[in-house]
């Protein structure tokens, strides 16, 4: 497959390429968009036939459903049915931004896009290339992350490029994405509002407007869903093909990249905690601001596979507001594994096949 590449600015955006990546989604084909979250892979929402291949191009398991992106709240009624008046004046407060919400899906949305669920995941994104492609193609566009399943979400053009060409019709590119880490989920279809994904729209955020929400287990990272009602509740994601561990502790951090062993690991830290350790290292931000971290969380992932070392360990953040994300992915990233002494640090050493 040949890949149209369009570079459109991410605040002006050039509408004639705009019209280009539109046309392609009318015809039923994928385009690769910058959000204000992450790039996306989108096709037209209403076409089983245009979604299918997002699945292929990603290579995705066909029961992860994919979010629908919408330009207007008039088009809500279009992929959503038995919308309340009080959850439409929430949105009116909410969007566009990184906000998705788990509705009852209309009719109108195949199954190939909800994963043969009753439900669809809704998001008006605050990214001006992205409206601009969702308006002028004249339908809601469906898209997950626009990067290969398992792998990290992809945030800047290049990335995407390098990772999807040949593999969808158009990739635009628009630079960096303003946020680095994806849209927060809440699910609205049962009695209490709850998180199954965090992310850039903090719980303390949210609070306001969803006075009794809950945070899923899911969402902390204490279990894993067998039926996945939204992207990023069930498969390993965003991990390297590297091993990745984290480490809860600072301490035991420290002492890891301050022994004799140091010079067989990678470092995935702050900037505070790279200056109290030896090695190689990837530095994610400040830990005074973690929208920082979050940032450069998924960019920093990819450079694991890209420097010499037997492994790479990630240091753990405080799990309040924007944190709680942060920790999500590494969770996911690291596929759960968690270094908790020095002992079991050398025992994984040891049993490294290198």
């Amino acid at each position: 497959m040949k890949t149209e590449i369009l570079k459109i600015d991410s605040i002006n955006p050039d509408m004639y390429k705009i019209y280009v990546a539109s046309a392609t989604i009318k015809k039923k084909g994928t385009v690769i968009f910058p959000t204000e979250t992450v790039y996306g892979l989108g096709a037209d929402a209403f076409s089983s036939e245009a979604c299918k291949k997002i699945f292929i191009a990603k290579k995705r398991a066909m029961d992860n459903p994919l979010i629908v992106h919408i330009a207007s709240l008039k088009d809500l009624e279009l992929v959503a049915s038995n919308v309340s008046s009080t959850i439409i004046d929430k949105l009116k407060k909410l969007w566009p931004g990184p906000l998705t919400v788990i509705l009852k899906k209309n009719s109108k949305i195949p199954d190939t896009v909800s994963g043969g669920l009753s439900t669809v995941a809704v998001r008006m994104p605050a990214h001006p290339v992205a409206l601009a492609l969702i308006e002028d193609s004249n339908t809601p566009i469906a898209a997950p992350s626009a990067n290969l399943s398992t792998k990290p979400s992809i945030v800047t053009g290049i990335d995407a490029i390098s990772e999807m060409y040949g593999r969808v019709d158009v990739i635009i590119d628009s630079s960096h994405t303003f946020f680095g880490l994806e849209s927060t989920i809440i699910n609205l279809t049962g009695e209490i509002p709850a998180i199954v994904r965090p992310g850039i729209f903090t719980y303390e955020e949210l609070k306001p407007y969803f006075d009794n929400i809950v945070i899923s287990n899911t969402a902390r990272g204490i279990n894993e869903e067998t039926i996945a009602i939204a992207p990023g509740m069930k498969y390993r994601h965003y991990a390297p093909d590297k091993s990745l561990y984290m480490v809860k502790n600072d301490s035991l951090y420290e002492a890891i990249f301050n022994s004799e062993l140091s010079n067989e690991l990678i470092a995935v830290c702050s900037t505070e905690m790279s200056k109290k350790i030896k090695g190689r290292k990837i530095l994610l931000g400040s830990e005074r601001n973690l929208y920082d971290v979050a940032l450069h969380l998924f960019d920093s992932l990819r450079v694991i596979d890209e420097l010499h070392g037997r492994l790479a360990i990630i240091q753990s953040f405080n799990e309040g507001g924007i944190g709680l994300a942060i920790m999500n992915r590494i969770r996911k990233a690291s596929s759960g594994n968690v270094i908790e002494s020095f002992e079991q640090f050398k025992k994984i050493i040891e049993a490294s096949d290198f």
